[in-house]
């Protein structure tokens, strides 16, 4: 059970990557109040817990009406997971987690920019929806093991929330450096768990086509 929850909250921590929200949040709220800001904050990480929260309850039985299998769903989303540590690994901006360029200028000309794009797609991206229904699905139906996505989910959520908060004093602290480093451990640890989705998925197949 414990070895689940921090498999949860290392694939979940990973993919949001709450410290490279930092200069993004800086970018995108610098012409705004101290209490503008807090509001937009706010209310990013609330649509993105609403977010997660819908797909990890009804995204295995969307994918199950679309006829997708868990085994299958599980080497996909591995993966992609596998693709957004490398772009990590290697300082490129993902498409799983991240806005195109002329997305963000976008994004700069609207008053507000806590649905697009900090809620979705810098938190509640394409990577952190694949993570959580992958979760649910390794649950197997087991309440605890819910309660321990859920429990991850919202640590995750809570970092976000207090990394965009303090997001100037981090990039003053520590730099662009800093973060870049971050970013690349978090790689390594999201690329192993990424490999162990494909590795389960793979042997959920093979069983259940009764290959040993």
């Amino acid at each position: 059970m414990i070895f689940f929850f921090l498999k949860a909250l290392v694939a979940l921590f990973t993919v949001v990557d709450p410290i490279g929200l930092a200069p993004v949040t800086v970018a995108l709220t610098a012409e705004m109040t101290p209490s503008e800001r807090a509001l937009v904050i706010t209310r990013a990480t609330l649509i993105a817990a609403g977010v997660i929260a819908v797909f990890g309850v009804f995204g295995q039985a969307l994918f199950d009406s679309l006829g997708v299998t868990s085994p299958a769903f599980s080497v996909a989303g591995g993966a992609l997971l596998f693709l957004v540590a490398i772009d990590m690994l290697f300082g490129r901006q993902s498409g799983a987690r991240s806005e195109r360029p002329r997305e963000v200028r976008e994004a700069r000309t609207r008053e507000d920019v806590s649905v697009f794009p900090l809620a979705i797609p810098m938190i509640a991206g394409p990577g952190t929806i694949t993570t959580i229904i992958l979760l649910v699905s390794a649950a197997n139906n087991q309440p605890i093991e819910w309660g321990f996505i859920a429990i991850a989910a919202l640590i995750t959520l809570s970092a976000c929330y207090v990394t965009m908060r303090i997001s100037l004093s981090i990039q003053k602290r520590i730099g662009v450096t800093g973060i870049l480093v971050l970013s690349r451990v978090q790689g390594m640890l999201l690329a192993a768990v990424a490999a162990q989705f494909i590795l389960n998925g793979v042997s959920a197949f093979l069983h259940a086509n009764g290959i040993h």
